[in-house]
């Protein structure tokens, strides 16, 4: 089942190079740490131990447990010394912090900048969940220079790049941070393994991470949660009293082959995997004592391996097949698709009214009435006040804030009076082509939440025309990974500037995304590695992404490597909005 690569595809960089420069960056730094004996999980509880000094590796999102630990120990009576290492980096905020704690001079602090942890072959992660809400709802913009000492750290291993293009403005200050620290640092004639990049935010497209994931990848992540490339699979799965934790990558033979495929097509395939397993092992039978021997030393182990894998996917394909046969998914996904092609309005509204009184389940409804919105470029006044007083009814008024959280990004908002989408176009347009402006008004910086899917659709042909059969067997674009149904926007944009070299001739398209976008080629650089192009997603990339340009690669010769501030998908990204997240 697995697609056919083309022989002319580039070879991918070898990434494991980036772990051990972390391990030997934490190697060094606790070296100094001479005391150190043991280490500790932090928890909110005290920390029982013996030695006069405390090294402690915190992740910047749960360090603020430290000063209780300090706290603790003079409760008690015991004076120490301590050194706290911050994981990615260490920002002033963090050392004011211990000052207002009156902690100050007990600890002295360093940092292991371990920004980037290779998931797979193509996937890097910064695992950064928080960057989404961070910086589009709170506008706090300590990650942006993370993302650029990121894009440094690869660009001195694996590049120098030749183009880097972008949109979105959390890209474009991400590109600064780069270039200033590879003109403050040592320059170093190497050969590119990396020849172009392109930087993309989050928000240019949220309407892909909203729509139901079906590339089997994307479905495990939906309903079993992949955390940091590992999954664990429950007791329904394995078949046993026990669940079971499992690194889901191109290591795993059978996952490597159906983790990009349709989920209506992966049971065909498992199931001529499981007959094709079942022929290996028959052959037993016929065999003498040396041919045995011979079976056994070579072959039975992989066997043996193969075997335990398939009943593991075979075995999710089961449980997830009951859980969506049991939400009704054909039902979900006819509305999510009425909804990306304009169809049916009304009778998806009466659906989401449904879905919403029967109390289903409270983020799957805020992704419907996100999308919902999104696609139609804002909700009618009536529809708007009436969805909104369903869903607090139903679900609880402590979620107010919640749609106060939605409107500011633009995920759920209510058309103005008067308001359409050509007008809506028309004064995009103006604003965006008034260079005088200098910078963005109060009323761009309004404009900028709205959503121009529709006519973005048209031009990108985002929604293939459905008076045809979509065969999934043979995937002929993108739109695979939605059934047909639509072409992400954000894999679509990527393949159109490569194919332009360049934003030009997309300039209606660009000013309906609200600009921001840049293109810049670097004359010096010579390489013959422009087939290999970094992605970087910075705000959360989903699995169903990643499979299109996959696909996108194998189509066209190229090789993409996605690197992401997180995973994301639906439930993550409506979670991170909750008024109660923080």
């Amino acid at each position: 089942m697995a697609h056919s690569v083309r022989r002319d595809a580039p070879e991918l960089p070898d990434f494991s190079l980036l772990k051990r420069l972390a391990r030997d960056q934490l190697i060094y730094l606790l070296e100094q740490q001479h005391d150190v004996d043991k280490l500790y999980k932090v928890e909110h509880k005290p920390i029982l131990y013996r030695t006069v000094r405390g090294c402690f590796l915190y992740p910047l999102t749960n360090w603020f447990l430290f000063p209780d630990v300090v706290n603790a120990d003079k409760a008690f009576g015991r004076f120490r010394r301590y050194k706290i290492i911050f994981s990615p980096q260490k920002f002033y905020a963090c050392e004011n912090l211990l000052e207002e704690q009156g902690i100050f001079g007990d600890v002295t602090t360093d940092e292991w900048s371990f920004y980037l942890l290779p998931l797979d072959d193509d996937i890097i992660s910064l695992e950064l969940p928080e960057f989404f809400r961070d910086y589009f709802l709170e506008g706090d913009q300590r990650w942006v220079r993370t993302a650029g000492s990121a894009l440094h750290l690869l660009h001195s291993v694996y590049g120098p790049f030749s183009k880097v293009y972008g949109i979105g403005r959390c890209s474009k200050m991400a590109y600064e941070s780069w270039r200033e620290q590879v003109e403050e640092g040592e320059q170093r004639a190497r050969q590119a393994e990396i020849g172009n990049v392109f930087l993309i935010d989050r928000d240019v497209d949220l309407v892909t991470p909203l729509c139901s994931q079906v590339v089997y990848e994307g479905l495990v992540d939906d309903i079993f949660r992949i955390k940091c490339g590992c999954v664990e699979f429950c007791p329904d799965v394995t078949s046993s009293d026990k669940s079971i934790k499992v690194m889901l990558n191109s290591q795993d033979k059978v996952f490597n082959e159906i983790r990009n495929e349709h989920f209506s097509q992966v049971f065909g395939f498992l199931s001529q995997k499981a007959r094709n397993l079942q022929t290996a092992y028959d052959k037993r039978s016929g065999m003498d004592i040396k041919q045995m021997k011979t079976f056994v030393s070579e072959e039975l182990k992989g066997l043996k391996q193969e075997h335990r894998l398939l009943s593991l996917h075979i075995g999710a394909s089961e449980s997830m097949m009951k859980k969506k046969t049991k939400q009704d998914f054909q039902e979900l996904l006819k509305t999510e698709h009425s909804l990306l092609e304009g169809f049916e309005i009304r009778e998806c509204i009466s659906y989401i009214e449904e879905h919403i009184n029967r109390q289903v389940s409270m983020v799957e409804s805020m992704r419907l009435l996100c999308l919902l919105s999104l696609t139609e470029n804002g909700l009618l006044p009536k529809d708007y006040r009436s969805l909104k007083a369903q869903f607090l009814q139903s679900y609880g008024i402590e979620h107010l804030l919640t749609f106060s959280n939605l409107k500011q990004l633009g995920l759920l908002v209510e058309q103005q009076p008067g308001e359409t989408l050509t007008v809506m176009e028309s004064r995009v347009g103006k604003l965006v082509n008034d260079k005088t402006a200098g910078k963005l008004t109060d009323a761009f910086s309004s404009l900028a939440k709205k959503s121009n899917f529709r006519a973005l659709g048209r031009r990108l042909n985002l929604v293939p025309k459905s008076d045809e059969e979509y065969d999934l067997r043979v995937p002929r674009d993108m739109a695979y990974i939605f059934s047909g149904a639509y072409i992400p926007l954000s894999c679509k944009l990527i393949e159109q500037v490569l194919e332009r070299d360049g934003w030009t001739g997309l300039e209606e398209v660009t000013r309906m995304l609200n600009g921001h976008e840049f293109a810049v080629t670097d004359a010096r650089v010579k390489t013959d590695s422009q087939r290999i192009i970094l992605v970087m997603f910075l705000g959360g990339c989903t699995f169903s992404e990643i499979s299109a340009l996959r696909f996108l690669g194998r189509e066209k010769g190229l090789k993409f490597i996605v690197v992401t501030t997180a995973i994301t998908n639906s439930a993550r990204l409506l979670e991170s909005m909750l008024d109660n997240h923080a």
